[in-house]
């Protein structure tokens, strides 16, 4: 049967800057025993907390919560938690082709994890590390404020106005729309951003990056 990629956006980008779980690995049943045991620790229904981590610093979650806890040290504890289990994580199909080929000056990551979360997390599903990325730890207000991903812009030398945002969250999607970028939200992993007015891709395995003449990059999806 023969295929047609169309693009995807009619605009052209300088760069793609992705979310990373939920964007381009899905970590959610590491997300459910670490967070849903905290939950059930501090007398909360872990269904309703899952409704607001994603996308979101663990230290932010946990201070909208009004529990009588530091949160900066339950975060800590929570991504130490973390850390030490990556059992079921795997990427979002496609993702690991899609990132390799693009040039690796041209995309990064924007996470809401702290580093040490990220690098545990992208070995365990086999995401490459860019050389640009932004996590938790650097900046001072976290999704959905849109300093992360204006920061990766300017670390990629880019506009943010000129990019491309990958996210899966209500959180980051603001984030990225704040930041003046375009947005394509991934809903393989969950439904946190049902009934988003955003284009919504399944998987990578049938988006594919072009690079003009020009030098920009266009995004296209394959249509059987």
């Amino acid at each position: 049967m023969d295929t047609l990629m169309t693009a995807i956006f009619p605009k052209k980008f300088a760069a793609l800057l992705f979310d990373m779980d939920g964007t381009l690995l899905n970590s959610m049943a590491v997300v459910e025993r670490v967070w849903g045991a905290w939950a059930v620790r501090n007398g909360l229904d872990p269904h309703e907390l899952m409704k607001s981590v994603h996308g979101v610093r663990a230290s932010d979650t946990i201070r909208k919560l009004g529990l009588t806890v530091d949160p900066d040290i339950e975060a800590r504890e929570l991504a130490l938690a973390e850390i030490a289990d990556v059992e079921g994580i795997v990427e979002i199909p496609g993702a690991v082709a899609f990132l390799n080929s693009l040039p690796p000056e041209r995309w990064t990551i924007v996470t809401s994890a702290p580093l040490e979360l990220a690098m545990r997390r992208l070995a365990a599903a086999g995401i490459p590390v860019p050389r640009h990325m932004v996590t938790g730890e650097d900046v001072t207000a976290g999704k959905p404020d849109p300093q992360g991903y204006l920061l990766a812009a300017e670390r990629l030398g880019v506009r943010a106005e000129d990019c491309l945002v990958f996210e899966d969250a209500p959180a980051g999607i603001l984030a990225g729309s704040s930041a003046g970028a375009e947005v394509a939200v991934i809903t393989g992993a969950h439904a946190a951003a049902a009934g988003t007015p955003h284009l919504t891709l399944e998987h990578y395995t049938d988006v594919k990056a072009w690079i003009g003449g020009d030098g920009w990059l266009s995004v296209h999806r394959r249509y059987c």
